[in-house]
């Protein structure tokens, strides 16, 4: 679905082009592919920006760099648009989702990441969800989403972008009615007894009933760092992996999304659909 007044940021439709040349065997499994300055010329493309293009893929496990031999395809690159679309609380919750504690509901303008993943436009108001997730008593995960600006989101999946809304609404009305009870009560950044809140990606798995989602998923390790170990418990020093996710209908993206597990959270299994 082409996705009208968007322009697509030129690293990103790089970064397609070359996936979209692995899958349909132009490179192979096990293949080598051209040096820089060969697939630059190749692709009619800039060497910087093949660059940036090719590190996306690497971290996406796409491509392997081996020493003396070049970038090579990965003999089982990841499947693009077949990800199995499920909210992390259900997908690392070993059957029992957990719990999503929110930290942040809030409005803001674009950040590298957002405008990359999101193609989001300067000064653009994109809805920002920062959640802890956790598991008998434990912290398992920080995760970080953010959704498509309004526009994009009433054009390409109205459902959506109407139960963000509703889900927004319902929590400042639940926000107020349990101001009462003093701030232990309330949502936000403290207090241990607030209701379970939910995640923005199981917001938009309940509005796309009717709405096909595909999904690109990256995984890397790195540390926790002081915020957000201050966030979940930990030691800055801990290790973590930290997974970053887009969700599309058709070719537009309407929600990003980081996610960060710490050494000790549950395991996350790599759900595909075949």
């Amino acid at each position: 679905m082409a996705v009208s007044g968007q322009r697509r940021r030129p690293v990103v439709a790089l970064y397609e082009r070359i996936a979209d040349a692995v899958h349909d065997g132009t490179y192979p499994p096990g293949s080598t592919l051209p040096s820089e300055p060969k697939l630059a010329a190749e692709l009619g493309v800039s060497r910087p920006a093949l660059r940036e293009a090719l590190l996306l893929l690497q971290e996406d496990g796409v491509l392997t760099v081996r020493r003396g031999v070049g970038r090579t395809v990965n003999d089982r690159p990841p499947r693009r648009g077949f990800e199995h679309v499920q909210p992390l609380e259900e997908l690392i919750g070993a059957g029992t989702p957990l719990r999503v504690r929110a930290l942040l509901r809030t409005v803001e303008e674009p950040t590298d990441f957002t405008t990359q993943h999101l193609l989001a436009p300067a000064r653009a108001e994109l809805r920002f969800w920062e959640s802890v997730l956790t598991g008998e008593g434990t912290a398992a995960a920080l995760s970080h989403e953010w959704a498509a600006p309004d526009e994009l989101l009433d054009r390409v999946h109205p459902e959506f972008a109407r139960a963000l809304r509703a889900t927004e609404t319902g929590s400042r009305a639940d926000t107020g009615s349990r101001a009462e009870a003093g701030p232990s009560a309330a949502t936000g950044a403290g207090g241990s007894e607030r209701r379970s809140a939910v995640s923005m990606l199981s917001v938009l798995v309940g509005a796309s009933r009717e709405t096909a989602l595909s999904a690109h998923s990256g995984i890397t390790a790195t540390l926790l760092g002081r915020r957000r170990g201050d966030q979940l418990g930990r030691p800055a020093d801990t290790p973590a992996v930290l997974v970053t996710q887009v969700v599309r209908v058709g070719e537009a993206p309407v929600l990003a999304a980081k996610h960060m597990l710490p050494t000790g959270a549950p395991a996350l299994p790599v759900l595909q659909s075949h």
